[in-house]
């Protein structure tokens, strides 16, 4: 469920504080998070959720398809029939995904992550379902510096380049000059 919270105090509040106190768990969470979060990282609200994001200082493209948004690292939620740990930055890399696999694994947890459309989602429905160490240390293994190159990387694997714009392929250049020639036409005229 996408919360409408602007603030992340704001969204806390909203959690259920009942018998299965959610509020709880996403606050003892978010404490292993924020302990362990990258000094370039901010906390924000994103996509109704509480995230955890490249600010436009650090990454000033944004996301993708939303360059006004700074691009999201991770994020945490609570959703209709559990709670989620969005662990974005494991997404597109399969070395830090397989050596996470294992150290949960080692754990003796069993791990509820779906790795779909763009995104590792960690599901739990208490915070006893979590290894909390292991999520620690993934991140500490995922600086700031090796996330940006991980995305810049995929996008070059999808033909664009950091700022999402389509990479020119080679011998398109006749058109490109075109393409200059005429705005500097127009600009000369205007």
């Amino acid at each position: 469920m996408k919360s409408k919270a602007t603030t992340v105090a704001e969204y806390l509040d909203s959690l259920p504080s009942g018998p299965h106190n959610r509020r709880e768990a996403i606050r003892t969470v978010r404490r292993v998070i924020l302990d362990n979060l990258d000094k370039d990282l901010r906390e924000c609200m994103q996509y109704g959720v509480i995230g955890y994001c490249v600010p436009h200082s650090v990454w000033p493209h944004g996301t993708r398809t939303r360059p006004e948004l700074p691009l999201m690292y991770m994020g945490l939620s609570s959703q209709k029939n559990d709670m989620v740990v969005y662990m974005l930055f494991l997404y597109q890399n399969e070395r830090e995904r397989a050596w996470f696999d294992k150290a949960w694994k080692a754990t003796g947890k069993k791990l509820h992550m779906e790795v779909a459309a763009m995104a590792c989602c960690l599901r739990f429905k208490k915070v006893e379902d979590l290894s909390l160490d292991v999520i620690a240390e993934a991140m500490r293994r995922m600086p700031v510096k090796k996330y940006l190159e991980d995305h810049i990387a995929m996008l070059a694997r999808m033909g664009k380049g950091p700022d999402g714009q389509p990479l020119m392929k080679s011998g398109g250049g006749a058109k490109v000059k075109r393409k200059m020639a005429k705005k500097k036409n127009t600009a000369k005229r205007g």
